[in-house]
């Protein structure tokens, strides 16, 4: 079993694996310390067991998941309606409505797994701002529509925005969570950015907070 002591865990062979600590300053981040703490607890253990973290991710867990996060919450403006589509271990979703209880965030995951990961720790960190759906993006289309649609590591944004954009509400927004080649997706998605008449930006966030800053790509309409 992992510990949670947050030093260290081990992976599926029992090997030991140095947990990486958290950030001295968390209050910055978050109001509620302890709940991301305890949430971190659940993606190092139940989430690792369960396939949806990599053993070896359990020492970058702060840097590499969680504050890649939590760092563009400024982007989020007050009570707004937050679709996460593809949330796996909830991650941005999670750190999000943690980080902000203002929001209000529906956990999109199709995945059995997946999603029964999601609703357990959501049930265990009494996250009341919080709702889970085990379905595809696709399955809201014309049903629900939300202020911002996030994403993280799911899809190029050429397959992205087909399944996130008919979420968003009119004035809304799509940040999409990406690596160091999100100005190549843009660039190759130019074609679908003119036919949906919409915009792409790519902002960084968190410089200082994040190593490196993470990367979002902006997409709202240009009518």
């Amino acid at each position: 079993m992992p510990s949670t002591d947050g030093q260290g865990d081990t992976d599926g062979q029992g090997a030991w694996v140095p947990r990486e600590t958290a950030p001295a300053k968390l209050s910055g981040l978050f109001p509620d310390d302890q709940l991301i703490r305890r949430y971190v607890d659940l993606l190092v253990s139940t989430g690792v067991a369960r396939g949806l973290l990599g053993p070896r991710e359990v020492d970058k867990v702060w840097s590499r998941h969680v504050l890649n996060c939590a760092v563009i919450v400024p982007a989020l403006g007050p009570d707004v309606r937050v679709c996460d589509v593809g949330s796996g271990a909830g991650l941005p979703g999670i750190v999000l409505a943690i980080a902000r209880p203002d929001l209000q965030v529906c956990l999109v995951e199709p995945l059995q797994r997946r999603s029964a990961f999601l609703t357990e720790a959501v049930d265990q960190l009494g996250l009341l701002n919080v709702e889970v759906v085990r379905a595809r993006a696709e399955a809201l289309h014309g049903v629900r529509r939300f202020d911002v649609v996030t994403s993280r590591a799911v899809a190029p944004l050429e397959r992205l925005l087909p399944w996130c954009w008919p979420l968003v509400t009119p004035g809304g927004v799509v940040l999409a969570i990406k690596g160091s080649s999100a100005g190549a997706e843009v660039a190759r998605s130019s074609a679908l950015l003119r036919q949906l008449r919409v915009s792409a930006t790519v902002e960084q966030w968190g410089f200082g907070v994040a190593t490196p800053a993470t990367s979002v790509v902006r997409i709202q309409s240009v009518e």
